[in-house]
């Protein structure tokens, strides 16, 4: 998804042929079989659209894919800019075990969107996520089995040692250090390199989405380097831009 939602220019309607993604994995480190595997899977979990052309077969990103790549956009543009203190949104559900799937993908969705695990089922915040966690909770059809509040953090209460019940911020701190470190390298002139190291950026930085609460800078310090980290990217992600899109296309043409 990361592959597909950085490269192709057209969203909601390219397509793009098996064999060159299958190619560009490979290229990544994915034997054939394993990426035929994960292509065949994201297309059983709606999140691929499988089209067969002839003796080919293309793919291409459902609506619902789309839609979550521009929310991901979105929050790539604004992370680690800065959060100001305000509302914090607390939501709590009791999905029946035998809707394993939806708790399943409201798991994934809820990390998406910043929150972390105070105990469980119970989720938590450090933004006004009302909105956001009110459309997710009617497309599962699980709105009757969740609450949501907003509040804030009472001023008695020791906001970073609470925090570090719901995230790993210490675990988050070396993570930002290891990404500026990895990818502290000059910028390829060869469009095969420059799309390796382009693909693996994005990826690693799609990481900080689950994993970084973004807490309000003035009641929990932000992670050492994450601001070095944001840098790095902005600045290699569209540098490398146009020698790895030309390999992308090359590799993809049918």
């Amino acid at each position: 998804m990361t592959l597909l939602g950085s490269y192709l220019h057209d969203r909601r309607g390219q397509m793009v042929w098996s064999g060159g993604l299958v190619a560009l994995l490979a290229e990544l480190g994915f034997s054939e079989g394993a990426a035929r595997i994960a292509l065949a899977r994201l297309a059983r979990r709606g999140l691929l659209e499988r089209v067969r052309r002839g003796r080919q077969v293309h793919y291409a990103l459902t609506k619902r894919t789309v839609d979550v790549l521009a929310e991901g956009d979105e929050r790539l543009a604004g992370l680690g800019r800065g959060r100001t203190a305000g509302e914090w949104t607390v939501l709590w559900h009791a999905i029946p075990h035998d809707r394993r799937l939806e708790r399943e993908r409201l798991v994934r969705r809820l990390r998406f969107l910043g929150f972390g695990s105070v105990q469980d089922a119970t989720w938590l915040a450090a933004h006004d996520r009302e909105a956001q966690v009110a459309e997710l909770l009617r497309e599962l059809d699980v709105t009757d089995h969740a609450g949501v509040l907003l509040g804030r953090p009472a001023a008695s209460l020791d906001v970073r040692a609470f925090a570090a019940r719901a995230w790993d911020l210490d675990r988050l701190a070396e993570r930002y250090a290891a990404f500026a470190d990895t990818f502290t390298r000059p910028v390829p002139e060869n469009p095969a390199a420059a799309f390796a190291l382009r693909t693996r950026l994005v990826h690693g930085y799609r990481q900080f989405l689950t994993q970084d609460p973004e807490l309000p800078e003035e009641l929990v310090p932000a992670p050492p380097r994450r601001a070095e980290a944001v840098r790095l990217f902005h600045d290699l992600y569209p540098a490398l831009a146009p020698a790895a899109q030309r390999h992308f296309d090359e590799v993809t043409h049918a």
